[in-house]
């Protein structure tokens, strides 16, 4: 499977097919949503939820390690990205921002 490169990072983006793939196995992912609190609470895949705008303020919430996969998840993927910057910069090294966000995820649902 071909994984393309962010600008941003050394680091795959995931597509919505593989993340659906993982989800459908039952994997423990980790999973960092970045969307509002009512965007959470309307539709999600679980995770935690910290929106972008308070991520900064809210780093020391997170329970995973730096080097610990972390897949990044947002309505088109646009927060995610900025959120990915966020944590590359506090030292998390294995980021992962979901294409095309929950909206490429949610049509390969329907």
């Amino acid at each position: 499977m071909s994984q393309s490169l962010n600008n941003n990072s050394k680091n795959p983006d995931i597509k919505a097919n593989e993340l659906l793939d993982r989800l459908k196995l039952g994997e423990a992912l980790k999973v960092l949503d970045v969307r509002e609190p009512i965007e959470y609470h309307t539709y999600n895949i679980g995770g935690t939820n910290i929106s972008v705008g308070t991520l900064m303020d809210r780093l020391d919430e997170l329970e995973w390690n730096e080097d610990d996969e972390i897949i990044l998840v947002c309505k088109a993927g646009v927060r995610s990205r900025t959120a990915q910057s966020i944590l590359q910069q506090n030292g998390y090294i294995n980021t992962r921002n979901l294409t095309g966000g929950l909206t490429a995820l949610q049509r390969l649902k329907s």
